[in-house]
């Protein structure tokens, strides 16, 4: 039974940190690409960072760039998101998810490419 369990969510103030982890059991992370996806209250689910299956290559959506920071330790199989000068418009429900593909071509960052989802983690960017 494949799981991902995020954690590292929570309230902090705009300009702060927050370090979010995802770890996964039931499918090796060598074999998939990940992402991460956010959705905040009235909003459809976007894509927000993906890594391919060895890390090298990275997208991240235009409003994270130079802000937020994708990593991956497949050693042990958790994958990372840096979030860095959060903004209240960061504000929703991250999610972690395995893409059903290893590297990461143009347009593999998307709902579309996901295999599986964890549950959820809040993350709240209020003063």
């Amino acid at each position: 039974q494949v799981q991902l369990v995020e954690s590292g969510g929570g309230l902090v103030r705009p300009g702060g940190s927050l370090k979010l982890s995802c770890a996964a059991s039931g499918l090796t992370l060598d074999y998939y690409a990940m992402g991460w996806f956010r959705q905040a209250p009235g909003k459809e689910r976007e894509a927000v960072s993906c890594a391919s299956s060895s890390g090298s290559s990275t997208e991240y959506v235009d409003s994270v760039k130079g802000r937020f920071t994708i990593s991956r330790d497949n050693a042990k199989n958790t994958l990372y998101l840096q979030m860095n000068s959060l903004k209240p418009e960061d504000t929703a429900v991250y999610y972690c998810a395995a893409l059903g593909f290893l590297s990461l071509g143009p347009g593999d960052c998307s709902i579309d490419g996901v295999d599986y989802w964890g549950q959820g983690t809040q993350v709240t960017v209020s003063s």
